[in-house]
Protein backbone atom coordinates (compact mmCIF):
# COMPACT_ATOMS: atom_id res chain seq x y z
CA UNK A 1 0.00 0.00 0.00
CA UNK A 2 1.41 3.40 -1.00
CA UNK A 3 1.53 6.05 1.71
CA UNK A 4 2.72 9.66 1.73
CA UNK A 5 6.05 10.27 3.50
CA UNK A 6 4.32 12.76 5.84
CA UNK A 7 2.11 9.94 7.16
CA UNK A 8 5.00 7.66 8.19
CA UNK A 9 5.41 7.00 11.90
CA UNK A 10 7.98 5.32 14.14
CA UNK A 11 7.65 1.48 14.07
CA UNK A 12 6.07 1.48 10.58
CA UNK A 13 7.54 -1.15 8.27
CA UNK A 14 8.25 0.05 4.74
CA UNK A 15 9.63 -1.50 1.59
CA UNK A 16 12.65 0.41 0.30
CA UNK A 17 14.96 -0.75 -2.49
CA UNK A 18 13.40 -4.22 -2.39
CA UNK A 19 14.03 -4.73 1.35
CA UNK A 20 11.93 -4.35 4.50
CA UNK A 21 12.88 -1.62 6.98
CA UNK A 22 11.42 -0.69 10.36
CA UNK A 23 11.41 3.05 11.11
CA UNK A 24 13.16 3.84 14.41
CA UNK A 25 13.32 7.68 14.13
CA UNK A 26 11.34 10.17 12.07
CA UNK A 27 12.00 13.89 11.79
CA UNK A 28 10.21 16.51 9.71
CA UNK A 29 12.78 19.09 8.56
CA UNK A 30 11.95 22.47 7.07
CA UNK A 31 15.19 24.19 6.06
CA UNK A 32 15.47 27.91 5.41
CA UNK A 33 15.93 27.34 1.70
CA UNK A 34 14.35 24.58 -0.35
CA UNK A 35 11.42 22.33 0.35
CA UNK A 36 10.58 20.40 3.51
CA UNK A 37 11.64 16.80 3.80
CA UNK A 38 11.27 13.77 6.08
CA UNK A 39 14.46 12.33 7.59
CA UNK A 40 14.12 8.63 8.52
CA UNK A 41 16.41 6.37 10.50
CA UNK A 42 15.53 2.78 9.68
CA UNK A 43 16.70 -0.72 10.54
CA UNK A 44 16.86 -3.46 7.93
CA UNK A 45 14.72 -6.31 9.24
CA UNK A 46 16.73 -9.13 7.60
CA UNK A 47 20.31 -7.87 7.99
CA UNK A 48 19.91 -5.65 11.05
CA UNK A 49 21.97 -2.70 9.80
CA UNK A 50 20.72 0.87 10.17
CA UNK A 51 20.39 3.41 7.40
CA UNK A 52 19.19 6.99 7.02
CA UNK A 53 17.15 8.26 4.10
CA UNK A 54 15.66 11.59 3.17
CA UNK A 55 12.26 11.75 1.47
CA UNK A 56 10.55 14.79 0.05
CA UNK A 57 7.26 15.66 1.74
CA UNK A 58 5.20 14.77 -1.31
CA UNK A 59 6.97 11.45 -2.02
CA UNK A 60 5.09 8.14 -1.65
CA UNK A 61 6.59 4.96 -0.15
CA UNK A 62 5.39 1.36 0.02
CA UNK A 63 4.03 0.53 3.49
CA UNK A 64 4.33 -3.19 4.30
CA UNK A 65 1.39 -5.01 5.84
CA UNK A 66 2.24 -6.08 9.41
CA UNK A 67 0.03 -8.47 11.34
CA UNK A 68 0.20 -8.84 15.13
CA UNK A 69 -0.46 -12.26 16.63
CA UNK A 70 -0.75 -13.16 20.29
CA UNK A 71 1.41 -16.02 21.59
CA UNK A 72 2.23 -17.57 24.94
CA UNK A 73 5.91 -18.24 25.56
CA UNK A 74 6.55 -21.91 26.39
CA UNK A 75 10.31 -22.59 26.57
CA UNK A 76 13.76 -22.00 25.05
CA UNK A 77 15.17 -24.35 22.39
CA UNK A 78 18.80 -23.52 21.45
CA UNK A 79 18.58 -20.40 19.20
CA UNK A 80 14.77 -20.28 19.24
CA UNK A 81 11.93 -19.70 21.62
CA UNK A 82 8.91 -21.98 21.43
CA UNK A 83 5.59 -20.16 21.68
CA UNK A 84 1.97 -21.26 21.38
CA UNK A 85 -0.46 -19.38 19.13
CA UNK A 86 -3.34 -18.34 21.40
CA UNK A 87 -5.92 -18.77 18.60
CA UNK A 88 -4.90 -22.06 16.98
CA UNK A 89 -2.87 -23.59 19.88
CA UNK A 90 -0.08 -24.46 17.42
CA UNK A 91 3.52 -24.26 18.63
CA UNK A 92 5.98 -22.22 16.57
CA UNK A 93 9.74 -21.62 16.68
CA UNK A 94 10.80 -17.97 16.73
CA UNK A 95 14.41 -16.78 16.60
CA UNK A 96 15.65 -15.40 19.96
CA UNK A 97 17.33 -12.46 18.20
CA UNK A 98 13.92 -10.89 17.49
CA UNK A 99 13.59 -10.14 21.21
CA UNK A 100 16.77 -8.06 21.38
CA UNK A 101 17.30 -6.52 24.84
CA UNK A 102 13.99 -7.98 26.07
CA UNK A 103 15.25 -11.58 26.04
CA UNK A 104 16.32 -11.76 29.75
CA UNK A 105 12.86 -10.53 30.81
CA UNK A 106 10.97 -13.32 29.03
CA UNK A 107 9.23 -15.65 31.50
CA UNK A 108 7.50 -18.98 30.98
CA UNK A 109 3.77 -18.52 30.33
CA UNK A 110 4.16 -14.81 29.42
CA UNK A 111 1.88 -13.46 26.70
CA UNK A 112 3.90 -11.94 23.84
CA UNK A 113 2.94 -10.18 20.61
CA UNK A 114 4.71 -11.29 17.44
CA UNK A 115 4.74 -9.00 14.40
CA UNK A 116 4.49 -10.82 11.07
CA UNK A 117 5.26 -9.42 7.63
CA UNK A 118 4.83 -11.66 4.58
CA UNK A 119 4.13 -14.62 6.93
CA UNK A 120 7.55 -14.22 8.57
CA UNK A 121 8.09 -13.03 12.17
CA UNK A 122 9.94 -9.70 12.24
CA UNK A 123 9.66 -8.63 15.90
CA UNK A 124 8.62 -9.93 19.31
CA UNK A 125 7.15 -7.54 21.88
CA UNK A 126 6.66 -8.15 25.60
CA UNK A 127 3.69 -6.66 27.48
CA UNK A 128 4.03 -2.92 28.20
CA UNK A 129 4.73 -3.58 31.90
CA UNK A 130 5.99 -6.70 33.66
CA UNK A 131 6.67 -7.74 37.25
CA UNK A 132 10.23 -8.66 38.25
CA UNK A 133 11.89 -9.57 41.53
CA UNK A 134 14.86 -7.75 43.10
CA UNK A 135 17.75 -10.09 43.92
CA UNK A 136 20.14 -7.49 45.37
CA UNK A 137 19.64 -3.86 46.29
CA UNK A 138 22.09 -1.57 48.04
CA UNK A 139 21.21 -0.45 51.56
CA UNK A 140 19.74 3.01 52.04
CA UNK A 141 22.40 5.63 52.74
CA UNK A 142 21.40 7.87 55.64
CA UNK A 143 20.55 11.38 54.48
CA UNK A 144 19.64 10.42 50.92
CA UNK A 145 16.01 9.54 51.63
CA UNK A 146 14.80 13.14 51.51
CA UNK A 147 15.55 13.47 47.81
CA UNK A 148 14.09 11.35 45.05
CA UNK A 149 17.37 9.64 44.19
CA UNK A 150 17.73 6.19 42.69
CA UNK A 151 20.11 3.35 43.51
CA UNK A 152 21.28 0.35 41.45
CA UNK A 153 19.65 -3.04 41.96
CA UNK A 154 20.13 -6.46 40.39
CA UNK A 155 17.10 -8.47 39.32
CA UNK A 156 16.78 -12.26 39.65
CA UNK A 157 17.44 -12.49 35.88
CA UNK A 158 20.84 -10.79 36.40
CA UNK A 159 19.89 -7.46 34.82
CA UNK A 160 20.75 -4.12 36.46
CA UNK A 161 18.06 -1.49 37.02
CA UNK A 162 17.78 1.79 38.90
CA UNK A 163 15.18 1.80 41.70
CA UNK A 164 14.06 4.27 44.40
CA UNK A 165 15.91 4.22 47.74
CA UNK A 166 13.08 2.46 49.61
CA UNK A 167 13.18 -0.71 47.46
CA UNK A 168 14.87 -3.66 49.20
CA UNK A 169 16.17 -7.09 48.20
CA UNK A 170 13.44 -9.68 47.70
CA UNK A 171 10.74 -7.17 46.71
CA UNK A 172 8.72 -7.50 43.52
CA UNK A 173 8.43 -4.41 41.31
CA UNK A 174 6.77 -3.42 38.04
CA UNK A 175 8.92 -2.12 35.18
CA UNK A 176 8.24 -0.71 31.69
CA UNK A 177 9.51 -2.95 28.90
CA UNK A 178 10.25 -0.14 26.44
CA UNK A 179 13.14 1.25 28.53
CA UNK A 180 13.25 -1.18 31.52
CA UNK A 181 12.61 1.58 34.03
CA UNK A 182 10.98 1.31 37.47
CA UNK A 183 7.22 1.97 37.68
CA UNK A 184 6.03 0.84 41.12
CA UNK A 185 6.09 -1.80 43.83
CA UNK A 186 3.84 -4.80 43.33
CA UNK A 187 1.09 -4.68 45.94
CA UNK A 188 0.39 -8.04 47.56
Amino acid sequence: MKINANSLRVNNVIQHQGQLFKISKREHVKPGKGGAYIQLEMKNIKIGNKTNIRLSSNEDVELAYVENKEFQFQYFDQDDIIAMDMNTFDSVNINKELLGESLPYLDEGMTIMVEYCNDEPIAVNLPDQINVKIDQADAVVKGQTATSSYKPAILTNGQRIMVPQFIQSGEEITIKTDDFSYVSRVKN
